[in-house]
């Protein structure tokens, strides 16, 4: 049984430490500011609330608090070398944790999103030159509960987060504008909203098992001028192509911006 520390419990911190706790094999502890935050995730997840010392025998630390604040975090702390380190500190660079951790740590650098609190998280991670393998497979064995995992190269991780980290909130914008948009034509609203959600759970789950491209789906819902094409030119009309690549683009470079 390893011993797990979570360093801040928050939205995100929380749910990747319920997904590890379903495993039921590690023993885990929350070292967070908030007390009554850290008294509910700890009751919800058979938890127990830490102190920094328990940061020196360690296995793994995740450290779970905002880039804007991770340096004073850390230099509040007594770190050692011997815990794997995993952070999910957004546009924070290897070098730039390497720099903040004590000399020698393994280091993975994490960016998830919080579909893992219900084990469809999608998690790109990076690790450093001292992560071993055993230590790499330590990780994703951790997080086999909290979705699909993807290993990429460090200039790559700012760009895939600005679509999998930021895009949750633009897809609850868009089931929210599916609600509308059936409650403007006479649905309740809650029935509007079950079957956005529906439908949007079935095509990306579609998108997935179908080996198509979302282009060829999308041609195969449009019937010669039917509903549906009338529907898409309003989209097209409306830009909405061009408005969801500006929201990745704008993500991509405020992640940025954070990191320095």
């Amino acid at each position: 049984m390893s011993k797990i520390t979570f360093i801040g419990a928050g939205n995100m911190g929380g749910a990747l430490l319920g997904a590890v706790a379903k495993l039921g094999m590690h023993d885990i502890y929350v070292v967070e500011k908030d007390a009554n935050r850290c008294a509910a995730v700890c009751a919800a997840n058979g938890a127990h609330a830490g102190t920094p010392a328990d940061l020196s025998d360690s296995d793994v630390v995740f450290l779970g608090v905002k880039p804007q604040v991770l340096a004073e975090t850390i230099s509040g702390l007594s770190l050692g070398a011997r815990p794997l380190y995993i952070s999910m500190a957004a546009g924070v660079a290897l070098d730039k944790l390497a720099a903040l951790l004590p000399k020698g740590a393994a280091i993975v650098r994490i960016m998830p999103n919080l579909a893992v609190a219900y084990g469809e998280g999608m998690i790109l991670y990076v690790p450093n030159a001292n992560v071993t393998p055993e230590a790499e497979a330590l990780f994703v064995s951790l997080l086999a509960e909290a979705g699909r995992l993807d290993r990429l190269d460090e200039r790559l991780i700012d760009a895939a987060s600005a679509v999998s980290g930021c895009g949750p909130a633009y897809v609850y914008m868009f089931i929210e504008a599916l609600a509308d948009g059936g409650v403007a034509c006479g649905l309740p609203r809650d029935k509007a909203l079950f079957y956005a959600e529906q439908t949007v759970l079935g095509a990306a789950t579609t998108a997935m098992r179908a080996a198509k491209h979302p282009e060829q789906l999308k041609d195969e819902v449009c019937s010669p001028a039917g509903s549906t094409i009338e529907g898409v030119h309003a989209l097209e009309e409306g830009g909405l192509r061009a408005a969801c690549m500006d929201a990745v683009i704008a993500a991509y470079r405020r992640t940025k911006e954070l990191g320095k």
